[in-house]
């Protein structure tokens, strides 16, 4: 007994920051999408299916703004800070590209939301919806997130971060009283986001000593060039994300979004769970990386995510009827449909961060995305127009998941990247 102990003392010491990184990670997360599950019986009854399903859809455009964004910046950046953590040049000048790049593409989303707003009669309609909405692209621009992952400090900004997104929850319960509230609602979600980034900014220059500053579109060259199979790489998976969201919209109705929208609620805090620990685990995995490390975690974040599957086939039934009452009991079957996409974004998760990361085999990210993009879009097509179910939809979305490992391994085993 007392060797067990100490070999889990050795194993705690030895790998503390990578469950420290993932515990922060996942908690600030976990946090936002439980306070989000908190008020949702609240908001579905005050503002409506309709028009929730209405912010849901706009929330979701948007998300395309963030993707375009964040440009892949991501993976260099956390690459490059991880190898040096102590480097406050390395730091400065990662922080400083980063910042300006996004920066530079934030002001061209602007553009496009004008002409979107001025030309397309929905997004008219809806225009300061999309405004207010919109706003929470700055959260992209000010707060690296890559940056504490990096140097594996994430549990310093949760704890600000998580008191802000609290303040949601009265000030909700206060001022959203009625479907009029809707834009109100918007701006409490929108400001505390942007309020979130505000404080991140300031929190790089007092704490962490990084000075943030604009750089010349040239220096920025490199930084483009290594992000651009990432960009394709986000482009490709958030198209196919909010493609189903987009698609309900389009083809059904706004009420069905808001079914759309509890189920994937439902199965995104087991997915976020799972989801961050290749994240957390990346930073201490980068220098020594080998084939049978990878087949050891794959193996056990399978049986996780299985685990986590049957658990919303158990519990799913229960949790739609407290969250959504009677009405929205469509949303328990496509809880189940989606539910597999657990599994299937560890395993490609794994498999792009110990396998084409590392050897900087970007394009084969790229491809996979691409591969998933096309396949969910042809198997959607009969979702929509031979059966017109949404819940083949959701059920595309994750059998294009599938595709994705078989082509992860198709990969690996003809370029022998790592022998399996």
């Amino acid at each position: 007994m007392g060797t067990l102990i100490q070999k889990i003392k050795i194993i705690l010491s030895r790998y503390s920051k990578v469950f420290e990184n993932y515990f922060f990670m996942t908690f600030l997360q976990g946090a936002n999408m439980l306070i989000g599950l908190f008020l949702y019986p609240y908001l579905i009854r005050v503002l409506g299916q309709s028009n929730y399903g209405t912010y849901v859809f706009v929330f979701s455009n948007i998300s395309f703004f963030i993707s375009f964004i964040s440009f892949g910046f991501t993976y260099p950046a956390l690459k490059k800070v991880s190898l040096q953590p102590e480097n406050a040049d390395v730091k400065n000048e990662t922080v400083s590209g980063v910042f300006t790049a996004k920066f530079y593409l934030f002001l061209v989303s602007v553009l496009i939301l004008s002409c979107l707003i001025a030309f397309v009669p929905f997004v008219k309609t809806n225009a300061w919806l999309y405004i207010i909405i919109f706003s929470t692209v700055l959260n992209e621009v000010l707060f690296p997130v890559w940056y504490f992952q990096a140097v594996q400090k994430m549990k310093y900004v949760t704890f600000v971060q998580l008191s802000i997104k609290l303040l949601s929850i009265p000030l909700i319960l206060i001022f959203v009283k009625s479907p009029d509230n809707l834009l109100l609602y918007a701006s409490i979600m929108s400001g505390l986001t942007v309020l979130g980034a505000v404080f991140s900014v300031f929190y790089l220059r007092v704490k962490e000593g990084v000075v943030t500053r604009f750089v010349s579109l040239k220096s920025l060259r490199t930084l483009f060039s290594d992000s651009l199979p990432f960009f394709w790489t986000s482009a490709f998976g958030t198209v196919k994300r909010e493609m189903v969201t987009l698609i309900i919209g389009t083809f059904f109705n706004m009420r069905d979004v808001a079914i759309y929208d509890l189920a994937n609620k439902i199965v995104m805090i087991p997915r976020l769970i799972t989801n961050n620990i290749n994240s957390a685990i990346f930073p201490s995995m980068i220098g020594d990386i080998q084939a049978g490390k990878i087949k050891k975690i794959i193996r056990h974040e399978s049986i996780i995510a299985l685990a986590t599957i049957l658990l919303i086939v158990v519990f799913g039934y229960w949790a739609v009827l407290l969250l959504g009452g009677k009405g929205m009991l469509a949303a328990y079957p496509m809880a189940i449909a989606l539910s597999i996409t657990i599994y299937t974004y560890l395993v490609v998760g794994c498999y792009i961060n110990y396998v084409f990361v590392p050897q900087n085999r970007y394009y084969f990210v790229t491809k996979n995305q691409f591969v998933a993009l096309v396949s969910f879009l042809v198997l959607t097509l009969f979702g929509v127009f031979v059966c017109k179910n949404i819940l083949l939809i959701a059920l595309a979305y994750s059998l294009s998941g599938i595709i994705e490992i078989f082509y992860c391994k198709y990969v690996i085993n003809k370029y022998k990247l790592y022998e399996f």
